[in-house]
């Protein structure tokens, strides 16, 4: 399974916080600024997905990639994996206005790409219908698309137009014929109703609820997240768990939901966990932009730190890291792990792998 877009997670919510400098360093040979480091590898990596799917030609000419121990799914599911995670990633950096820099260029190319997409994604004439039934991963990848939407609410839901949203409530409410197995799954259902309760539609307030009561029984301290009863040392607390269980409760607090859970409360005690984890991660960088390497998923790359961005992009870091602090340990990481690794396929497309092209990485 390609499992490579999610690093968009990190890419998209690092562009918003303050303190990032937009204006390259002066001297006689240009030097690139942090800033359009940062933008130049988010356009990189959205580019070829984007423009393809606006067309209604990714899966046509997408050069795929999967796993040598790839199980019995459906292979098509890859594409719903490659979109819905891109756009989870890249949904705040979209959401800042228009200007005339190159970069504001790009992230106006990318909006418009991307509400063509949308609409082909959940369009039964489109090529790129996406697989909404028929495999379980579905539910995973579906709840990144609801994701993206609630990061970018206004810029990416909001435009489009009404048929496409009733197809998107439509397909994310058949996703609740998927059983979840007991673990992070959870919160893949909870992200889909908790979006639908906040666009005013309806939602299975069961389905929000029983992931936050677990969740909260699965914390084992220190910031961790237990992966279902038994803990895992793996980094699935930061691919889902904060990210996710935060975004489910902030969704819940704006639909002004009435149940038995006081989702603000319970967003405030999740923040708190998220902050001390970012600390941890930030502790993790060595000077040199290595981090240890952990657990199952890691082609997923820099989404192992995925809470350290969000602190950042919510400007709700902890009092220990400032921005700057923060943003010169990841684009150390950027550096080491795209500056001279074959992380792009002949096609364009992320590979596989950790640090450049390791298809071993992956396991189904």
């Amino acid at each position: 399974m390609r499992k490579t877009t999610f690093l968009m997670i990190l890419l998209g919510c690092m562009l918003l916080w303050p303190g990032m400098s937009y204006a390259a360093a002066k001297s006689k040979k240009k030097v690139q600024s942090d800033r359009e480091y940062w933008t130049s590898q988010a356009y990189k990596m959205a580019q070829p997905v984007l423009e393809n799917m606006a067309k209604g030609e990714l899966q046509k000419n997408m050069l795929t990639e999967y796993s040598p121990s790839f199980d019995n799914r459906n292979r098509k599911v890859v594409f719903m994996e490659t979109f819905g995670r891109l756009m989870a990633g890249i949904a705040p950096w979209l959401t800042l206005p228009d200007d005339d820099t190159a970069e504001g260029v790009m992230r106006k190319q990318l909006r418009e790409w991307a509400l063509a997409s949308y609409k082909n994604a959940v369009d039964p004439a489109s090529p790129d219908y996406l697989l909404w039934s028929g495999a379980g991963q579905a539910l995973v990848d579906a709840a990144y698309i609801a994701e993206s939407f609630l990061r970018a609410y206004d810029q990416l839901w909001l435009p489009l137009d009404e048929v496409t949203k009733q197809r998107y409530i439509k397909e994310f409410t058949g996703l609740r014929g998927v059983d979840p197995p007991y673990t992070n799954w959870f919160l893949f259902s909870s992200i889909i109703e908790s979006f639908l309760a906040k666009s005013g539609a309806p939602y299975d307030e069961f389905r929000v609820n029983t992931a936050c009561r677990k969740v909260e029984e699965w914390y084992v301290g220190d910031g961790w997240y237990a992966d279902g009863p038994v803990f895992a040392f793996d980094y699935y607390t930061s691919y889902v768990f904060h990210a996710m269980y935060l975004e489910t409760l902030q969704a819940m607090v704006d639909a002004k939901a009435n149940t038995r859970i006081d989702y603000r409360k319970y967003y405030d005690r999740a923040l708190k966990r998220a902050q001390k984890f970012s600390v941890i991660l930030e502790r993790f960088i060595s000077p040199e932009g290595t981090f240890p390497v952990i657990g199952r998923s890691t082609p997923y790359r820099l989404a192992a730190m995925q809470p350290l961005a969000l602190m950042a992009w919510w400007q709700t870091l902890p009092g220990e890291l400032s921005n700057g602090q923060v943003r010169a340990a990841l684009t150390k990481v950027m550096h080491r792990m795209y500056d001279i690794q074959d992380n792009y396929n002949s096609g364009g497309y992320l590979t596989i792998g950790f640090c450049g092209s390791q298809p071993a990485t992956a396991d189904w």
